[in-house]
């Protein structure tokens, strides 16, 4: 399976649309910068909180940018 598949496959169960191609992309980017400036655990849980309160991967990605070293 690839990850695309496993994504809608995920999303599906969630009962939510899989996210579009430039939400993809950008979740991987908000994971590397949150993982390069802490530790690695706070890669998936910054894209949770991201979606927790309903901020778009950009403007997510630009305010971890604020913050990594």
């Amino acid at each position: 399976m690839t990850g695309p598949e496993w994504i809608e496959a995920f999303a599906s169960r969630l009962g939510v649309g899989a996210p579009d191609e430039a939400t993809r992309a950008r979740l991987p980017e908000l994971a590397g910068v949150a993982a390069h400036a802490s530790e690695r655990q706070a890669a998936p849980i910054a894209c949770w909180l991201a979606a927790r309160v309903g901020v778009d991967p950009e403007r997510a990605l630009a305010l971890a940018r604020e913050i990594a070293p």
